[in-house]
């Protein structure tokens, strides 16, 4: 053999580098195949028998059938990645909507406690407990204001 064969195991580093990139491309390797295997899968146009077809090429002959999809179907693979990314993002977004709007309302028995509380502190009048009162079973009480800190109670220009 020729001197250029020895060179990496003539110098330890280069061997150690040598090594490194060997490991670092396989690994690069099966995180592409696991990802054509996924999108495989994802893909709600492709039918069974395509997705049984590109999966056994991708299996028979990893190396030219991960190039082959990828060539073919690469660019789309990008676009199923995005409308996944969005709908679990929109998914994500109801979920908290739907969690925040159930959360505990303030009921209008809460709303005459506070506002019992607030008369027995004495910062509001008897007259002003009385109208607020009438406002929270009337239903048109406090709302979402009340919920914020602050009740909205109707004052006398004190």
């Amino acid at each position: 053999m020729n001197s250029q064969t020895y060179l990496a195991y003539d110098f330890p580093l280069a061997s150690a580098f040598l090594t490194m990139l060997w490991f670092f491309l396989w690994v690069m390797w099966f995180v592409l195949l696991f990802r054509v295997v996924v999108d495989i899968f994802r893909d709600d146009r492709l039918g069974g028998w395509g997705k049984a077809g590109w999966l056994a090429f991708c299996i028979v002959l990893p190396f030219l059938g991960v190039f082959v999809y990828l060539i073919a179907r690469g660019k789309d693979m990008g676009h199923r990645e995005i409308e996944q990314a969005r709908a679990q993002q929109e998914d994500f977004n109801a979920y908290i909507r739907e969690t925040a709007s159930t959360g505990s309302p303030t009921s209008s028995v809460d709303e005459l406690a506070r506002l019992s509380e607030i008369r027995a502190r004495g910062d509001i009048t008897d007259e002003e407990f009385r109208r607020a009162k009438e406002m929270v079973l009337s239903g048109h009480g406090p709302g979402p204001a009340g919920r914020s800190g602050s009740t909205a109670v109707p004052t006398s220009g004190r």
